[in-house]
């Protein structure tokens, strides 16, 4: 039996290695086994509930399957079906406290906090991989014509591309080691023999070694900061930009035609168009453009989300469809059947892609710093709005924490190109402009240190890159200095004021410092040049320490001593305190430097987040023929349509009409020929003698009523079946008795905001007809008004 067993466990870590098909874990860290190897910090998310859970299996009834919380023990075969269907479930948890199982979650709740709910399973075992195991598929964004999407650039070798390209490979081989630890830890755990959890062991050492050594290279690729910076010989400190995050292809077909055909009762055969239409604007959107063509095309998808879920995504059903996408730092796996996943991912890539768009810039000019600015402040209003509307990510790129991080990092960036814009439009080394100068490089120092603070914080601090925080701590120091140098050089370089700039000065430099300084009172200081020039002496001597701290830490990390303009800015501001220090220092200087206090921090612009606005790109549903969504939506019910043939009798047909997109019929005579058809009030008109009618207004369907044969005119009608008791026609009837329309995003907190709504050509088909209109097909026809609302 033991020979068997260790077999047995050979042969399942070779089926690990060669496909890595066991298991999927994209939980949080597995529960601490004092034999067990411990894992490097590449793991997967932990639980941001901070509620204690164990991801050990996933549950169920299924021979050799794991139950949550407990590690069974297995024998023999049991012990590879733990292995092949292992894979840690999600261990994050929804917002509800008491909430201990997936099973009592609140699904049905209103889905207004775009909050992404925890799994319930995750794919069948049996479920080919999509990945395959030689990196990602082929990023094609070209339609039938050959032509390329606007705003897609899959093909162009840009470096940046590359460098997108290799996270992806990277992604795919940690996806790979990550479900090959995952079944290697449940075969560890399920096994009672010493000689199969040696073997176990040494795998999941060598896998960890492996997981360790793609954190490395994807931190090394993250911190190539130097791939989004512009091409211009000047010289600037370099900026952080985010990459995007990658996921994989995703096949939308079956599912939407199973909900055409189950839900809206008609031939998904006719709607391949509009699938297809939307598959490659998927497809597009994963390889967005570095401009604002590729922003536009991932505020499009975005848009068109809103739209698929009303359309396609029921409150208490889900699509079977997961959602998976890679953590932009660490390159963790994760997936989702919640759209709002599918959401917050594009709309972290919308800010990620606005960094690398403000990193490019060429601030050494003025129009490249105003871009600069605007391009960080938008990325801070994207990261803010996911923040503040998107909760439980299974991803850490996408947590609380992390977004909290990303906020104040480009805050703090916005606030590095306005010390830049001042210093460009610094016409001429006079006093005031000098102490402005110093004033803004303390406002950098100030939000760079806070940013420091974030980064070290435990939730964050083995997740950032290091690169991240010494560039972050290096930047903190080197403004610090610059704030001292252009205090000194005010001290020093310009002249006494006169006797009518004089109170402008005082006044000026009573607010420059933290604390008043040592020596003389203010006015025999700025009177005097000696002592101008100790004070000033003070400052010098104070940025040439902090130059020379920026320096070290600089040299303490191995990626930025490769970044040789980083090297070169730190070095030309620290020679040249050094020769100013050099210049104004005599040799009869005999009397002890005083302790120049440090510079107040002080801007003349503040940052401003920019929340997204999406109503920037004018988009249409795709699937619009389908009908108005204030009816024809997922969360509404109907009967299959049914065809009624109304023939006209001598009082007409005797029915009454209302509305607009689509008609209500409000009002039946009883025993006419509408009665005898079998329509009843609360019914859509969804067609007219065979013509679509879903979008059609009033009048229009009056008309294709009043061209009717001798026969009669077939009128296809639907009637609904809401879930809450209320009718749909009441909710219209209601909502037309009122004196203004709401909108139907009132409430979705993910689309609150008037200026994130798709777009004033999105609304207007979304709002159900403002006008009350009202026929009543009761009389001849020979009694028809002009009007055409009584026939």
């Amino acid at each position: 039996m033991g020979f068997a067993e260790i077999a047995l466990a050979v042969c399942v870590l070779c089926i690990l290695r060669r496909d890595g098909s066991a298991g999927s874990n994209r939980s949080g860290k597995s529960p601490p086994t004092p034999s067990l190897p411990p894992a490097p910090p590449i793991g997967p998310p932990r639980c941001l509930s901070r509620a204690p859970c164990l991801a050990i299996g996933q549950g169920g009834s299924s021979p050799g399957r794991l139950a949550p919380g407990a590690a069974a023990e297995l024998r023999g075969e049991d012990c590879a079906a733990a292995a092949r269907s292992g894979g840690a479930r999600a261990c994050h948890l929804c917002t509800s406290k008491s909430c201990s199982t997936t099973s009592s979650c609140p699904t049905d709740a209103p889905p207004v906090l775009g909050m992404m709910i925890p799994e319930e399973e995750s794919p069948p075992a049996g479920e080919p991989n999509e990945d395959g195991d030689g990196g990602f598929p082929p990023l094609l964004c070209s339609s039938e014509s050959g032509s390329v999407r606007k705003g897609c650039d899959p093909l162009i070798q840009t470096q940046r591309s590359k460098l997108q390209h290799r996270r992806a490979r990277i992604n795919q081989q940690i996806n790979k080691e990550m479900r090959m630890r995952a079944g290697a830890e449940n075969l560890f755990r399920a096994t009672s023999n010493h000689k199969v959890k040696e073997t176990v062991a040494l795998e999941l050492s060598f896998v960890n070694s492996n997981l360790q050594l793609l954190k490395e290279e994807l931190e090394e690729l993250n911190s190539c900061m130097g791939a989004y910076q512009n091409d211009s010989d000047s010289i600037s400190v370099p900026m952080i930009p985010l990459g995007l995050k990658e996921t994989k292809e995703l096949d939308l077909a079956g599912p939407l035609q199973e909900m055409i055909r189950d839900h809206y009762s008609e031939d998904s055969a006719l709607y391949e168009a509009e699938i297809k239409e939307f598959v490659e604007l998927r497809q597009a959107m994963r390889t967005p453009s570095r401009n604002e063509a590729g922003l536009e095309l991932l505020r499009e998808y975005y848009s068109q989300l809103y739209f698929l879920d009303n359309r396609f995504f029921p409150p208490n059903k889900n699509l079977g469809v997961f959602f998976h996408w890679y953590d932009s730092l660490t390159g963790v796996p994760s997936h989702q059947r919640a759209l709002a996943f599918e959401k917050g991912s594009v709309l972290f890539n919308i800010g990620a892609l606005h960094t690398q768009i403000g990193a490019r810039q060429d601030r050494a000019a003025s129009q490249g710093v105003e871009c600069a600015i605007d391009a960080f402040q938008k990325a801070a209003g994207a990261f803010n709005y996911l923040k503040e509307n998107f909760s439980n990510a299974p991803s850490l790129d996408m947590s609380a924490a992390s977004l909290n991080m990303l906020v104040r990092l480009m805050i703090a960036q916005v606030q590095e190109c306005v010390f830049e814009k001042a210093l460009l439009l610094r016409a001429q080394s006079n006093f005031l402009t000098c102490l402005q100068l110093a004033q803004e490089a303390a406002r950098v120092d100030e939000v760079y240190s806070l940013v420091y603070q974030t980064m070290t914080q435990p939730h964050v601090k083995d997740y950032v890159p290091f690169s991240w925080t010494t560039m972050v701590h290096v930047k903190a120091e080197h403004f610090k200095a610059l704030s001292h140098y252009y205090t000194a050089i005010a001290l020093c370089d310009c002249p006494p004021a006169s006797d009518a700039d004089l109170p402008d000065h005082e006044k000026a430099f009573l607010q420059l410092h933290i604390s008043v300084p040592e020596g003389p009172a203010l006015g025999q200081l700025l009177q005097d040049s000696e002592e101008r020039r100790k004070l000033g002496k003070a400052h010098l001597k104070k940025a040439i320490m902090r130059h020379e701290e920026a320096m070290r830490l600089h040299s303490l990390c191995k990626i930025l001593r490769k970044m040789d303009i980083l090297q070169e800015v730190l070095s030309f501001a620290h020679k040249r305190s050094l020769s100013k220090y050099a210049e104004i220092d005599h040799e009869e200087d005999f009397f002890e430097t005083v302790d120049a206090p440090d510079v107040h921090p002080k801007t003349h612009q503040r940052p401003e987040i920019k929340p997204p606005n999406f109503s920037k790109v004018k988009v249409m549903d795709i699937f619009h023929r389908l009908g108005p969504l204030s009816v024809f939506s997922a969360k509404n019910k109907w009967h299959p349509p049914r065809t009624a043939l109304l023939a006209p009798g001598e009082n007409g047909f005797g029915f009454t009409l209302r509305g607009d997109s689509p008609v209500l019929i409000a009002g039946v005579v009883a025993g006419s020929c509408a009665a005898e058809a079998g329509l009843k009030e609360g019914d859509y008109i969804v067609s007219v003698g065979g013509k679509d009618c879903k979008w059609a207004r009033h009048a229009e369907v009056v008309q294709l009523l009043k061209v009717i044969r001798e026969e009669g005119v077939e009128v296809g009608v639907i009637t609904m079946q809401p879930p809450d008791g209320q009718s749909v026609a009441d909710k219209k009837l209601s909502a037309m008795s009122s004196s203004g329309t709401s909108s139907p995003l009132k409430g979705n907190k993910e689309n609150r905001r008037k200026s994130l709504l798709p777009g004033k050509g999105a609304s207007t088909f979304l709002a159900w007809g403002r006008k009350s209109k009202r026929s009543t097909f009761g009389l001849p026809f020979a009694a028809m008004g002009d009007n055409g609302q009584a026939c």
